[in-house]
């Protein structure tokens, strides 16, 4: 569930950082990536690319978090509002299979 934010602003942004993660857009189109609330537990992915967890959290916690998660099987990355041009429109820490995105990195 996405709270506060319409979809729409998710397609945006998806659509926005096409070049730099070409297989995101098509992905959320497909329901392979979740957007949930962080409640200080990881998710497996299971059939998920990747989950987004928003956080309520200053902008250097997020950044802090996503350093102490970033290990195993995961690989962890974090956005928020005014993080830059390709920045989410809500505060997230970002799951994704770190051998899934080693594969698709060997590709480009």
């Amino acid at each position: 569930m996405v709270r506060n934010h319409p979809r729409s602003s998710w397609d945006e942004y998806f659509w926005s950082i096409r070049d730099q993660c070409p297989w995101s857009y098509s992905a959320w189109l497909r329901g392979q990536i979740e957007i949930v609330a962080w409640e200080g537990q990881v998710i497996p992915l299971g059939d998920y690319q990747a989950r987004m967890y928003t956080v309520n959290a200053s902008n250097k916690t997020v950044e802090y978090m996503s350093v102490e998660l970033d290990e195993g099987e995961y690989e962890w990355l974090f956005s928020y509002p005014s993080y830059g041009e390709h920045s989410t429109p809500q505060t997230v820490l970002i799951q994704q299979s770190r051998a899934v995105l080693k594969r698709l990195r060997e590709k480009q």
